[in-house]
């Protein structure tokens, strides 16, 4: 992005989610190269999807509803069509590290991102860095800077 990304949300799913993570055991992965594309698993809401993604170092570990990631340069790409909604993005990053603790996530990283989506989960849209989001999650990003709120 050229830009410093600073995240910080929680979202609604995120919380639901916690009951499928509460008793996830520890694990931790470092790789130095990596490369993958597929389809998007259906989940809660039947849907079609599709994702791409390249990049150098990425370091991760979890532990219940704990989650740590650091990334090196990486790019991604990814789009899905569901019932009740459509999205698209791509993303490119120089790094990032994230931190999540059930349903409340940060993340601080120098990247850009770019795309759109609509459905259960509101309305996004980002162009080089800067965009929104309004819905149970609602944010205001400024060239890769953001700041979100939750609506429960």
């Amino acid at each position: 992005e050229g830009q410093p990304i600073v995240d910080s949300n929680v979202d609604l799913v995120d919380i639901i989610n916690i009951i499928d993570t509460y008793d996830r055991p520890a694990d931790a992965s470092a790789e130095g190269t990596y490369a993958q594309s597929g389809v998007k698993p259906m989940k809660r809401i039947p849907r079609a999807g599709v994702f791409a993604e390249a990049g150098v170092g990425r370091a991760r570990a979890e532990f219940s509803v704990f989650e740590a990631e650091a990334k090196g340069p990486n790019a991604c790409a990814s789009a899905e069509a569901y019932v009740v909604g459509a999205g698209a993005i791509a993303q490119a990053e120089i790094g990032s590290a994230s931190a999540k603790a059930g349903p409340v996530g940060v993340k601080l990283g120098l990247g850009l991102d770019t795309g759109a989506s609509i459905g259960p989960n509101g309305v996004e849209v980002k162009f080089l860095g800067t965009g929104f989001s309004f819905g149970p999650r609602t944010s205001l990003s400024f060239l890769g800077s953001e700041v979100s709120c939750s609506i429960l």
